[in-house]
């Protein structure tokens, strides 16, 4: 896990910005997923959110735009991987998965089980109860497809 439990001695560490970032981005994907509006218009109602001034703004546009602006290629790519059409998804799980897919696209900076592991924290987050299972499952697949060297070498690592 990414962060560690909260207790009385050890208080939670705060969300990197990159981490911020996946957070508004996923809030505007749900906007855009159940509502339809156009990207700039959920832009300016995702600046006005309370902590948009502590995320990545540079990660957040590439997400949030990138991920609407492919949507249709990302789901392309899920489809071989969920057991149901991507429309059929919780909209929550489909944004999840359409962050993943494209960081593991564009974002070649960020290994790929780091792309993971932050796609299984906002379904944690943000998703229904197993959600996150779910979403491990589809993107472990996906990374396959996406960065397949990567995802051998790490397979040939001995544990």
């Amino acid at each position: 896990m990414t962060g560690a439990v909260p207790t009385k001695d050890r208080p939670a560490r705060p969300k990197s910005a990159r981490r911020r970032s996946r957070e508004v981005a996923l809030q505007g994907l749900y906007e855009w997923l159940i509502g339809g509006a156009e990207p700039e218009v959920i832009d300016a109602h995702m600046q006005e959110q309370e902590g948009f001034d502590k995320c990545d703004r540079a990660h957040y546009d590439a997400l949030l735009r990138g991920c609407i602006a492919e949507c249709a290629a990302i789901d392309a790519v899920l489809t071989r991987h969920v057991d149901r059409k991507t429309t059929d998804l919780s909209p929550v799980e489909h944004g999840v998965l359409l962050i993943g897919c494209y960081e593991l696209s564009h974002c070649m900076d960020i290994p790929y089980r780091v792309v993971i592991n932050e796609a299984v924290e906002l379904a944690k987050a943000f998703g229904g109860t197993d959600g996150h299972k779910y979403v491990n499952g589809v993107l472990d697949k996906a990374a396959g497809d996406i960065r397949p060297a990567e995802v051998a070498a790490r397979k040939a690592q001995p544990r």
